[in-house]
């Protein structure tokens, strides 16, 4: 008899990362599901008596998402602390994610009181925040040196079920909003939610679980702390003063995190000051179009599914097809070239939709599929910026401050979601304005940009054994030019 022959274990995939793909899908849909009609929900219910006019009730309207969504982008700082230091991931996400169903059923039972729904939301924030960090850091853990050559191809796959989540969410909960009001349109994320759960401690007995750490006494803000009492060292930096307490490599691993931080700071949160309106301006200027394309009509938040869908598309363009062309051409897309041009484009994005609106307050009615144009612009501005950005951020700073890059990351977008909560309820710039206003800081951040990236010397850090603690040896190839 032959014999059967089986595909190597280090070949497969372990068995629990369905799990954790089956209760990403579930999450993402349930998140997108409830965040992509709180807008119409905000001007249509909720708002429509204590706001009666309409151009005050949208601005408040947008006000409350960008502000939840702050929240949103505000507590993986937390999460991630807790489950690195503290409770572990699997805790973390399981707890959090109990947290996240309580603020689901919130939103579906109080449609109409305020206190409800804003609780729900303030829940929803903790717990969908709280994992975010939390999940995809798991996912990577599953893997060892024997099968860590299918991460890159894991984490591609986990990044597909978000947009995948994410694509059918759109189409298909505004839907229940027109057909069976808010309470089922917010109930079936819901019960999403509770489902993605199930499946996450359904995967219990098969993780590969990371312990804690414990409190760091190398971690950024100890050495900061030990930098201002320490006495000064001739030939070094302020923060050179903090290797009397900390290692070498610890501080050399601050100062690569406010490196990072000058350059993303002062001008990646212009770029999520756009994109977040996806969700709010853009649903706002929805409302105002022809929704008939084709004989099918479409609600206003569904015209938000095509990002996902666009960017399901894109990456694989991008990555097989325009960027070998620019390099072969001699002119290498490299991350701190693709971030400005993805700025330029957002801004180019808000101009397109700018002149729509100009176009509609002088009478003309546009139809609902010219947002297919401006969609397409900001979709190519989000990966360069987004995707680029995340992937610069981690090889940035050594394996010590890895995570607090990525909070310096988050950070990003908590603060532009501020911004625009803060503008939104002043109700400063109203109809065309806004698009334009928006449209030239983000143009100005990307020239910006764009002449301190020439300045900026490239480091990356890379971990040659995941198991290994860092040595005193610099684990950085040589400087090279942006």
């Amino acid at each position: 008899m032959a014999e059967t022959s089986t595909a190597p274990t280090d070949q497969r995939f372990p068995p629990q990362i369905p799990y954790i793909i089956g209760n990403e899908a579930c999450e993402r849909f349930s998140f997108y599901g409830m965040r992509n009609i709180l807008v119409v929900f905000f001007i249509d219910y909720l708002l429509r008596t204590h706001v009666p006019e309409t151009g005050a009730r949208e601005a408040q309207a947008k006000s409350l998402m960008h502000l939840f969504m702050a929240g949103v982008y505000f507590f993986p700082l937390v999460g991630g602390y807790l489950a690195d230091r503290f409770f572990g991931k699997f805790h973390t996400i399981f707890v959090l994610s109990l947290v996240y169903c309580a603020g689901h059923a919130c939103l579906a039972l109080f449609e109409d009181n305020a206190t409800g729904f804003y609780t729900g939301l303030t829940l929803i924030a903790i717990g969908s925040g709280g994992i975010k960090p939390c999940v995809a850091a798991m996912v990577g853990d599953q893997f060892t040196e024997k099968n860590r050559h299918l991460v890159k191809k894991v984490f591609a796959i986990f990044y597909w079920t978000i947009n995948f989540g994410s694509f059918f969410a759109s189409l298909f909960v505004p839907l229940l909003m027109k057909n069976y009001g808010p309470a089922v349109a917010f109930g079936v994320p819901g019960v999403l939610m509770f489902l993605a759960t199930v499946i996450f401690w359904a995967g219990r007995k098969h993780y590969v679980l990371v312990p804690p750490t414990g409190p760091n006494p190398h971690a950024f803000f100890k050495v900061l702390g030990s930098a201002f009492r320490g006495k000064d060292v001739a030939g070094g930096t302020w923060l050179d003063k903090a290797k009397a307490e900390h290692p070498a490599e610890a501080v050399e691993g601050v100062k690569a995190v406010f490196r990072v931080s000058a350059l993303l700071l002062p001008f990646v949160p212009f770029f999520w000051m756009l994109f977040d309106q996806k969700a709010s301006t853009w649903v706002v200027q929805a409302r105002s179009m022809d929704p008939n394309v084709g004989g099918v009509v479409f609600q206003p938040s569904q015209m938000q599914f095509i990002n996902p869908m666009l960017v399901m598309l894109l990456i694989p363009f991008l990555t097989a097809v325009v960027y070998p062309v620019f390099q072969r051409a001699g002119w290498e897309l490299t991350p701190l070239r693709r971030m400005p041009m993805g700025l330029i484009m957002g801004a180019a994005s808000f101009v397109i939709a700018g002149f729509f609106q100009v176009a509609m307050e002088g009478g003309t009615t546009l139809n609902i599929a010219w947002q297919l144009l401006p969609y397409i612009v900001l979709t190519v501005a989000e990966i360069l910026v987004s995707t680029t950005g995340l992937e610069f951020a981690y090889t940035q700073a050594p394996r010590e401050m890895k995570g607090t890059i990525q909070a310096v990351w988050l950070l990003t977008n908590t603060l532009a979601n501020v911004v625009v909560a803060i503008a939104a309820a002043l109700n400063v710039f109203t109809g065309s304005a806004q698009f334009f206003f928006y449209a030239a800081f983000a143009a100005v951040a990307g020239v910006g940009m764009a002449l301190m990236a020439r300045k900026y010397v490239v480091r990356d850090y890379y971990q040659t054994d995941a198991q290994a603690p860092m040595d005193g040896r610099n684990p950085a190839v040589e400087p090279k030019p942006a």
